[in-house]
C-alpha cells in the first residue's frame, strides 16, 4: 500500500489583514512556509506521494517553481501532484484525497500553514494510524476553558459553565486515516450538509474512532500576522 500526504495550500487568509499576499508562500528562513511541511514529509520517508491542494494557477505555479528550486532531487523519493481546492475546506480535502493513487493506503492531511511539523511526529502518526486505522496530532489544553451557558451575542454578565480540562485536547494536523475511508466519510458528510471543523469531525460523523498522538512540540498555525513572528522565534530556538 502506498501512503500519501495532502498539503492544503488554499484558504482565503482573511485574518492576515493584508499583511502578506499568501501566508503559505511567505518566506520563513529561506523557504516558503508550506515547503517546511514538504521538507518534513520528505525527511520522514513516510509517504510515496504528496498532493498540493492549491487556490489558483498563480499559487500552483509558485509552489512548483519553489520545489524545483529548493528540492530539485525530491522526485527521486516521491511523486508530487497538484489539484485545485474547492469552495469549502472539505471540498479541498476531497479533491486531494481523490488524487491519491492508493485509497487503501494512509492519507496524512495537513494544513500548509503549520510549518513546525516534525518528521518524527509524521512517523509516530503513521505507526499509530496503521495499527488503529486513524490518528491525529494533538496537544493537551492547559488553560481553564469556560463555555457560555447558552448561545448569546452578548458577552456582558454571562453565565459560564466549567469544562473538565482533563478531557480537552487541541486538534492539530496532520490528521491521518485510510484514504478510502475518510474520502467516503467526507462525501457522506457533504451529502448530509454537515458543518465540519476538521478531518476528525468528518471521521466521527462516519463512526471512525481516532487515536490521539500527543505532540510534545509547538505546532502553531499561521492565522494572524503575529503568528509569523512567533513561529520565527520558535524556529530560531529549535536550531
Amino acid at each position: 500500500m502506498a501512503d500519501g500526504a495532502i498539503l492544503l495550500a488554499g484558504g482565503s487568509g482573511s485574518r492576515m489583514k493584508g499583511a502578506v499576499s499568501d501566508k503559505v508562500l511567505v518566506r520563513l528562513f529561506g523557504l516558503p512556509v508550506i515547503l517546511h511541511s514538504f521538507r518534513a514529509f520528505l525527511r520522514s520517508g513516510a509517504v510515496g506521494e504528496i498532493v498540493f491542494v492549491c487556490r489558483d494557477d498563480a499559487q500552483m505555479s509558485k509552489i512548483k517553481s519553489a520545489i524545483k528550486r529548493h528540492f530539485p532531487k525530491s522526485s527521486k523519493k516521491l511523486s508530487v501532484f497538484y489539484v485545485y481546492g474547492g469552495k469549502e475546506r472539505g471540498d479541498s480535502v476531497i479533491n486531494g484525497l481523490e488524487a491519491l493513487s492508493d485509497k487503501q493506503g494512509l492519507a496524512f492531511i495537513h494544513d500548509g500553514a503549520r510549518p513546525m511539523l516534525r518528521a518524527e511526529n509524521i512517523l509516530r502518526l503513521g505507526e499509530i494510524a496503521r495499527r488503529d486505522g486513524a490518528a491525529v496530532l494533538a496537544s493537551r489544553v492547559v488553560d481553564t476553558v469556560k463555555r457560555l451557558s447558552k448561545a448569546s451575542l452578548s458577552l456582558s454578565k454571562c453565565e459560564l459553565e466549567d469544562l473538565d480540562r482533563s478531557r480537552l485536547w487541541a486538534m492539530q494536523t496532520p490528521q491521518v486515516f485510510r484514504a478510502g475511508a475518510i474520502l467516503k466519510a467526507y462525501k457522506a458528510a457533504k451529502r448530509a450538509k454537515l458543518a465540519l471543523t476538521d478531518d476528525v469531525a468528518a471521521a466521527s460523523s462516519a463512526g471512525i474512532a481516532v487515536s490521539i498522538v500527543e505532540n510534545e512540540f509547538a505546532n502553531p498555525k499561521i492565522t494572524v500576522p503575529e503568528d509569523l513572528a512567533y513561529i520565527e522565534f520558535l524556529k530560531k530556538g529549535k536550531k
